[in-house]
């Protein structure tokens, strides 16, 4: 998939997202499962803020190609060839143990929901141009996929804001189960 068609997707994802937020309160979006899941509201916060601070900025760090943006010539993990090979995550689920680190806080509103997603459409519609000229050798290193070009982290967004449509799910039913 190239960079254009990636926009669009992921734009089409992103919509999806702000029509599912209209459906619930902002106690709902505050939800958890059990003690150490996330609730529907912390994912969002996750999705927004790992697009805006952490892929958005090393797309950012190697359309600029500042010395630390090159990564030591290494290959992409087995597991990065394999995403980027299929076009998406696997369907499975990924459970990292709570730390303040990682966990996102839970959201203050739904407009925070909102203009989170409205801010990650916005960057993303911005910086797609600028993708064409972006050098394939100036790298970040993931730290489960190794080396990723601008590019690269580019698609990586919209992968993962699909990927995310399965724990969407599972939170709705979960949140139409207490109702």
């Amino acid at each position: 998939m190239n960079t254009t068609e990636a926009l669009q997707r992921f734009e089409e994802t992103a919509q999806y997202y702000l029509l599912e937020l209209d459906h619930f309160s902002i106690e709902q979006l505050k939800q958890q499962p059990s003690e150490g899941e996330w609730s529907l509201g912390q994912m969002f916060q996750h999705l927004i803020n790992s697009a805006l601070y952490m892929q958005l900025r090393n797309v950012g760090q190697c359309l600029a190609e500042h010395e630390e943006a090159f990564a030591p010539i290494v290959e992409k993990s087995a597991q990065g060839k394999e995403i980027f090979e299929q076009g998406s995550f696997p369907p499975v689920r990924v459970h990292v143990p709570p730390s303040p680190q990682y966990t996102p806080a839970q959201p203050e509103s739904k407009e925070q929901l909102i203009q989170g997603l409205h801010t990650v459409i916005g960057c993303m519609r911005e910086v797609q141009p600028q993708l064409e000229q972006a050098s394939m050798q100036s790298t970040v290193p993931h730290p489960r996929f190794g080396p990723l070009n601008a590019q690269e982290w580019f698609l990586l967004i919209e992968m993962h804001y699909r990927h995310h449509l399965l724990q969407l799910d599972r939170l709705k039913d979960y949140i139409g189960s207490i109702v």
